[in-house]
């Protein structure tokens, strides 16, 4: 049993102890009798000070989660159990009400979710009765060819792909949040088919084309506006810590969380930090990543962060306040022979179509006057070396091979 810690959040180091010892009785993972580390052999283990460890254990006792007898250390409590009911189903509730907060965010109805739940809870009931050793049934063999779309995390893209799956079940389409550069980086090795993406080219104010020029050197590429969305802080109810802009993130009071390097609202982060002169380490919880504008939201919302850059349908999805920075366009880049196939008909008629862009709407802070458009493509031309990272690029995390 060793807790993991997390110096950027903004729980004390001692409640985190707690929090997660009292999570892994609950779940069953330690169980009432086990024993835990001495004081002295946790406080080592996890590299803080000792009266951290001895004040966590202090109040599980207080809890009822543990019982100390002298000569014997600390124990699990025989009622640890008993006294983490309420935990367990506090618990419950968090992770049922985040994945229906994300699933409404996502244009899902009510009914849709709930009718999701029981088809899934069905197949669980099913999987559980007939045990590990008896034959699945059949499921449908997905018709080809597919469609893999990977790149940045957007809702409105998630509503796409909802509304594609929906009008033409037999086509598989798939997405991953891996972050825009890591998305043009697939669509180049032929990972994807489709790549989302809006970079902001610092030199010359361009969305896409010049990171697209760099990483797909003498390729057609066609770029489709999916949307115009709003990026911005997000912060609790009421804005508590009174955060009115960038400057604020450079407070010692103030915890931020960050997306993953190479996502587009990384670079945008890292680009406005620049501007107003602060470094990347000026700024409290700049490496606590995650990976989706969905996960930053969650983070503000449960207090671990007081503010994150993100759009504004995930702010509204929590119930979060929301302070406007720019206005930015997300484009979907193909590959010029993947966007005249056959196979892209569907999601190009979903995209263009009304009801599509009707309930994007709905979720507030889009801008689809150019949803379908092409708004820009490359030019073929002579093939020449792959592009070389620059410095600042590898501080950006902008270079073609920028994981996500």
């Amino acid at each position: 049993m060793e807790p993991r810690l997390d110096p950027s959040s903004s729980d004390p180091l001692h409640q985190q102890i707690v929090d997660q010892i009292r999570h892994q009785v609950a779940t069953g993972r330690l169980a009432p009798g086990d024993r835990l580390p001495p004081v002295r052999a946790l406080a080592r283990q996890l590299g803080v000070n000792v009266n951290t460890v001895a004040k966590a254990y202090g109040e599980l006792e207080r809890l009822g989660v543990l019982s100390t007898a002298a000569g014997r250390g600390s124990f699990v409590a025989g009622q640890a159990l008993g006294q983490l009911a309420d935990f367990r189903e506090d618990r419950l509730r968090e992770l049922l009400g985040r994945a229906v907060l994300e699933a409404l965010s996502l244009g899902y109805s009510l009914e849709q979710i709930e009718g999701a739940l029981a088809l899934q809870w069905a197949r669980w009931r099913e999987l559980r009765s007939r045990g590990p050793d008896q034959p699945s049934r059949a499921e449908p063999v997905a018709v080809e060819p597919a469609i893999h779309i990977m790149g940045s995390h957007d809702l409105a893209l998630e509503l796409l792909i909802g509304q594609l799956k929906r009008g033409h079940p037999g086509l598989s389409v798939t997405s991953s949040s891996v972050g825009s550069l890591a998305g043009l980086v697939a669509l180049e090795r032929g990972e994807a088919q489709a790549a989302g993406c809006h970079l902001l080219d610092e030199e010359t104010g361009e969305y896409n084309l010049p990171f697209i020029r760099r990483i797909l050197p003498g390729e057609e590429v066609v770029l489709v506006n999916l949307v115009y969305r709003q990026q911005g802080l997000m912060v609790a109810r009421g804005n508590p810590k009174g955060i009115r802009g960038m400057e604020d993130l450079a407070r010692a009071d103030v915890t931020t969380v960050n997306r993953q390097k190479g996502a587009g609202t990384r670079v945008l982060l890292d680009l406005r930090l620049r501007e107003l002169g602060i470094p990347p380490e000026g700024v409290r919880g700049y490496g606590h990543e995650v990976d989706t504008h969905t996960a930053v939201a969650v983070a503000v919302a449960n207090g671990s962060a007081d503010v994150g850059l993100g759009i504004l349908p995930a702010a509204r999805a929590l119930a979060l306040d929301f302070i406007p920075l720019a206005r930015e366009r997300y484009d979907l880049a193909f590959r010029l022979e993947v966007y005249e196939s056959p196979s892209l008909e569907p999601l190009l008629a979903t995209l263009r179509s009304e009801s599509y862009k009707s309930v994007v709407r709905e979720l507030g802070g889009y801008d689809t006057s150019d949803t379908g458009r092409i708004v820009g493509r490359t030019k073929p031309a002579a093939p020449r070396e792959r592009h070389i990272v620059s410095a600042s690029e590898e501080s950006l995390g902008t270079g073609p091979e920028a994981q996500a």
